[in-house]
């Protein structure tokens, strides 16, 4: 099998696989400086947050969930990398309709490196399931896959498009 084939296939194992385990408590290495400090975001009551660093604005919570009294609350949606386009194109959250799913850069930027399960910022992103979440990147040696970070771990995979991740959206401030 080559190695293309073998990390889609790790991909989808491990995605399929993180379904159906209970989330646990966020494991974070304090002696490890922060990559997505809570000092580098500005937050609105709204349930946005905005990236002073990168001057992208996003959704705290997951699509699919709720702001609800400053969580998120519910469940996040699954949804196919094609869906997930399409939802994101007119999405109307905050008052603001130019939401978009980030590329993969963007979507590594608020990887929190000395965290897991979820290897995000919890005080910016509260609720955020430990589990991969769509791109807009396509994976340009797979025709039919795509780039998909987990943020269970905080790695960046290959998935295909047919797999069924989670969404954050992003918008670029005006």
């Amino acid at each position: 099998m080559n190695r293309i084939a073998r990390i889609v296939v790790i991909s989808i194992i491990f995605s399929g696989l993180a379904y159906g385990v209970p989330r646990a408590e966020q494991a974070c290495k304090q002696s490890v400086l922060s990559t997505s400090p809570a000092a580098d975001f500005n937050l609105g009551q709204n349930g946005t947050a905005v990236d002073n660093k990168t001057g992208l604005m996003w959704m705290r919570c997951s699509l699919g969930q709720e702001w609800i009294e400053k969580e998120c609350r519910g469940e996040a949606d699954l949804m196919n990398w094609g869906k997930s386009l399409q939802v994101s194109t007119g999405f109307e959250f905050a008052g603001y309709t130019d939401w978009r799913l980030p590329n993969k850069n963007e979507l590594v930027s608020i990887v929190e490196e000395r965290c897991s399960s979820p290897s995000i910022n919890s005080k910016i992103f509260p609720s955020a399931p430990p589990l991969f979440f769509w791109t807009s990147s396509p994976y340009a040696g797979l025709g039919h896959g795509a780039w998909s970070v987990d943020f269970g771990f905080g790695t960046v995979s290959a998935t295909v498009k047919t797999g069924r991740l989670n969404v954050r959206l992003v918008r670029d401030l005006d």
